[in-house]
C-alpha cells in the first residue's frame, strides 16, 4: 500500500496546506489497498512537537474503495475524530519560527468497520483497531516558518 500527495515523500509541505496558507488537508492518492481491508484510517501528526507527538488529523472509516482524497474533502461515509487542537478536522502544521518539524500521514487499512464515535482520538481508533490492520504505509513532510 502506498500514499501520495501533492508533495514528495520527505519534501517540503507546500504553505497551502500549513496554518500559514489555506489550511486545508491536501490532495492524498492511495494506491495498492489489500482486498482484506474493509476502511481506511488516516493520523497526521507533527514528530517534532516540543511536548509530544502533536496530533494534526484524525479520519477514520474512509471507504476501502477509495483512491483519492481531493484537497480539504472527506470521503463520503468517512468520520473525523478529536485532534490534539481538540476539533474534528484537519489543522496544517505550524511550527515554530525558525524551526523545521517532521509530519506525517499514517495510513491504515483495517479489516473492520470501527465501531466508535466522532469524539474518538488517535488513542481511541489505534486501540480499537488493534490486530485489524491488514497493511500500512506512510507519506512524511517537512515544513518551517
Amino acid at each position: 500500500m502506498e500514499l501520495k500527495s501533492v508533495f514528495e515523500n520527505s519534501g517540503v509541505i507546500p504553505v497551502r496546506y500549513t496554518c500559514d496558507g489555506g489550511n486545508i488537508s491536501p490532495k492524498l492518492i492511495i494506491e495498492d489497498i489489500p482486498k482484506e481491508a474493509k476502511t481506511l484510517t488516516i493520523i497526521a501528526e507533527d514528530r517534532d512537537a516540543p511536548i509530544r507527538v502533536w496530533v494534526h488529523w484524525v479520519i477514520f472509516n474512509i471507504p476501502a474503495d477509495v483512491r483519492v482524497i481531493e484537497e480539504n474533502c472527506i470521503p463520503e461515509g468517512s468520520i473525523q475524530g478529536i485532534n490534539d487542537f481538540g476539533e474534528n478536522n484537519y489543522r496544517g502544521p505550524c511550527p515554530d519560527p525558525g524551526r523545521v518539524h517532521r509530519y506525517e500521514f499514517h495510513l491504515y487499512a483495517v479489516s473492520k468497520v470501527l465501531n466508535i464515535e466522532s469524539c474518538s482520538k488517535k488513542a481511541d481508533v489505534e486501540r480499537v483497531q488493534v490486530g485489524c490492520v491488514v497493511a500500512r504505509a506512510l507519506l512524511s513532510g517537512e515544513y518551517s516558518r
